[in-house]
């Protein structure tokens, strides 16, 4: 397990109201035999056991499991100003996913995510382009979800604890739905889901890997 694996573990265990984890020592001590004294010059050998962890989306996920685990989400202060949740439209199956940074007033208002006017645009990217190419998709053939799910006061950009308190939730819809694909919009987006730190422009055109995804 490398050191952002273990970071998410951890993020998503507070989430959960766990704040202190444990490791029981399986050995037990010799009631009989005493234990040998420990020198300077005899250091200690401590044999470690790795701690097995269950996964960051349970088995068997599924998003209507995810919308119920969310509930009445209030773990970041967006709940504050929303009006609606707003977790994600499209096929539960879809093998591209769209990936925003977060809702705007339409959305909130709706509890869809892009059906203002920057829903409309890509609406027409999603088709106007499958058309020249002679694809035959549609946007209810895609999964269209943002990085949170309340929209940010003002529509101003979501703060990194914020994200990453709602990464859990992104994170579980991705790894349900499996797509083939996942395209992120916009600079926030797109370094919340890679974790890179460079800017839109020089990332874009760039392929990606998110887990087994890219």
């Amino acid at each position: 397990m490398d050191a952002e694996q273990l970071r998410q573990y951890l993020e998503f265990y507070q989430d959960l109201g766990v704040k202190t984890l444990y490791r029981r020592n399986v050995s037990t001590p010799s009631v009989t035999a005493p234990k040998p004294a420990i020198t300077a010059a005899q250091p200690a050998v401590i044999a470690s056991q790795p701690i097995q962890l269950p996964p960051l989306a349970p088995s068997g996920d599924t998003l209507f499991k995810i919308i119920e685990d969310m509930g009445d989400c209030r773990r970041c202060r967006l709940h504050e100003g929303r009006n609606k949740l707003v977790f994600g439209v499209g096929d539960e199956k879809a093998p591209l996913v769209f990936v925003g940074e977060g809702p705007g007033a339409d959305e909130d208002e709706q509890g869809i995510p892009f059906v203002g006017r920057a829903g409309q645009l890509l609406t027409q990217m999603i088709e106007g382009t499958a058309k020249k190419e002679g694809i035959a998709l549609k946007r209810a053939d895609v999964y269209i979800c943002n990085v949170v799910k309340c929209r940010p006061p003002g529509n101003r950009t979501p703060e990194p604890d914020e994200m990453e308190t709602c990464g859990q939730f992104l994170y579980r819809q991705l790894a349900a739905i499996q797509p083939r694909a996942i395209c992120v919009l916009g600079g926030t987006a797109a370094r919340a889901v890679t974790g890179q730190k460079e800017g839109v422009t020089k990332m874009r055109g760039k392929w990606f890997k998110w887990r087994r995804y890219r």
